[in-house]
């Protein structure tokens, strides 16, 4: 670590809310809708912002067809009711992820199965999913972990030679690529999040599915609007649930568009100078594939407990306490949250082990665009001290 490293003035560096760049441009897109759902004969619809949302998504993601919803979460329950997913199946998925992409299996009332995580990428390993695999698989959902993405190639194949769906959880993924290709036509679909920690946002909250189906991409557009077929005639077909973006939130998220990129490769820059600064920290083990096809939306280290005689939460104890540096941690196993606990999925950690131990090693540090090459230096600093100070 170096014993003669600069030493830092204390000061805050919190974990914020909000992890992209919000400028006037999205309040004059917020406003012009309420303005002209104001005016004489106004409504908030119908919704050609929403066409242009997902016309423009869809583009940028790489994929034939774009669905606007309004949460990554009911994008994912959606694909599976599309998919048909019910009682008797299964579903193979990583332990390393938010609830929500193990719980659409478990609503649908198929059974979720967690296969363990690459070592170096913490993304869902094919092969671990393959020996998971048997004649009740449905559906399989890697993750692209932080913005890094899974090996689409491989899970392509394994769709290919087995018949079974790939859904992405993309939550984590807008501009992502998987050597040098968009990810959003990959697989059966994709499913996107513009909760207000990602790296663009529709007013806290929103998603996509992202598919080069036309026909899984009608089922899903039907579904999220009670089941309605539009035309001469309006009919309801299926059973469906008002899961739309509203008509300013597809404005907003057109504005946000337009500037992901420019969001992205700036994160890129704040993660490449992070990576430069904890070079050498043996303790800390930086994240695998900081580069132009990262999506660069969480920078997840893991603390090397192999090498320390203290925990993860002692550790990050000490750097918000006397640091004043606060993390995240993505994810627990998601064997640990209640709604599996009690199902008896803590068992499924003997069969992930590189799942259990990841779970007891990871924290996000607070990175942002705002983020300055002074944070990283004070980040590393506080990092290396506590490394030293914790007991």
């Amino acid at each position: 670590m170096g014993s003669g490293d600069t030493s830092y003035p204390i000061r805050e560096i919190p974990f914020g809310s909000m992890g992209g760049l919000y400028d006037q441009d999205d309040v004059r897109a917020a406003l012009e809708v309420l303005q002209a759902a104001a005016g004489a004969g106004g409504s908030f619809f119908p919704l050609p912002e929403e066409v242009d949302f997902q016309n423009a998504f869809a583009r940028h993601e790489g994929a034939a067809k774009a669905v606007a919803v309004n949460s990554c979460g009911t994008a994912l329950d959606l694909c599976m009711m599309a998919l048909g997913v019910g009682p008797g199946d299964e579903v193979i998925t990583t332990p390393l992820t938010f609830v929500c992409t193990a719980t659409c299996a478990l609503a649908r009332g198929a059974e979720v199965v967690l296969a363990d995580v690459d070592p170096e990428t913490l993304c869902l390993d094919p092969d671990q999913v393959r020996r998971c695999m048997t004649g009740r698989t449905r559906a399989v959902i890697p993750v692209h972990f932080a913005g890094l993405a899974a090996d689409c190639g491989a899970f392509e194949r394994l769709a290919r030679e087995t018949g079974v769906a790939v859904v992405y959880d993309a939550a984590h993924a807008v501009s992502t690529r998987w050597r040098g290709e968009s990810i959003g036509g990959f697989g059966q679909a994709s499913c996107y999040s513009f909760q207000s920690n990602k790296n663009m946002t529709t007013l806290g909250e929103g998603g996509a599915v992202t598919t080069d189906d036309e026909e899984f991409a009608e089922s899903v557009r039907r579904m999220k609007t009670f089941g309605y077929v539009y035309g001469k005639e309006t009919r309801v077909v299926s059973v469906g649930f008002n899961y739309r973006m509203t008509k300013v939130q597809a404005a907003v998220g057109i504005s946000q568009l337009r500037k992901i990129d420019r969001v992205v490769a700036r994160r890129l820059e704040v993660f490449r100078e992070m990576h430069r600064q904890l070079e050498g920290v043996e303790e800390i083990i930086r994240p695998a594939g900081i580069g132009p096809d990262h999506g660069c939306h969480l920078y997840v280290c893991r603390l090397d407990t192999g090498r320390v005689p203290f925990g993860r939460d002692a550790f990050l104890s000490t750097l918000k306490q006397k640091y004043r540096v606060s993390c995240g941690i993505h994810y627990p196993p998601v064997w640990t949250w209640d709604v599996l606990a009690r199902r008896g999925y803590g068992e499924a950690a003997a069969g992930c082990p590189v799942a259990a131990l990841a779970g007891n090693q990871v924290f996000s540090l607070p990175l942002f665009p705002q983020t300055t090459n002074e944070d990283c230096a004070y980040l590393a600093w506080a990092l290396k001290q506590s490394l030293l100070e914790t007991t």
